[in-house]
């Protein structure tokens, strides 16, 4: 598969976190990628690493990503190398009740690949000290 443009690919990483097939989400991952993910504290350096931490978010009932589309910045290093970065809000259900994490994220990512993340770094939007 191609991609025509970064936010493609980003939109198809929404759905397929939304669809919660781990494979799916993968298979947008390049071999060398890494992942800096939002609910763990350690960096996932291989294919199966990142394979596993999404199967477990899926394991999650109610899992959804929503992205915050008015904070999208896009930096382009190439015709084929991208940076997006912004904000997108997981929501799953945490002891029965639907709990939403807004999360900043950067994707590193060359389109021209059939895998075409090359680092993702995710945090959860620290509160307000004030």
């Amino acid at each position: 598969m191609s991609f025509k443009s970064a936010e493609e690919v980003l939109f198809q990483w929404v759905s397929r976190v939304c669809s919660g097939n781990a494979d799916d989400i993968t298979a947008l991952y390049s071999e060398s990628a890494v992942l800096i993910p939002t609910f763990s504290p350690h960096t996932v350096i291989t294919t199966e690493g990142i394979r596993h931490y999404f199967g477990q978010l899926a394991s999650r009932d109610g899992l959804g990503v929503r992205l915050h589309s008015k904070a999208l910045r896009k930096h382009s290093q190439s015709e084929i190398l991208h940076t997006l970065s912004g904000i997108y809000s997981f929501e799953f259900e945490v002891d029965q009740v639907l709990l939403s994490f807004p999360s900043r994220f950067t994707f590193v990512m060359d389109i021209s690949l059939d895998k075409p993340i090359l680092h993702h770094h995710s945090s959860q939007v620290p509160r307000n000290l004030s």
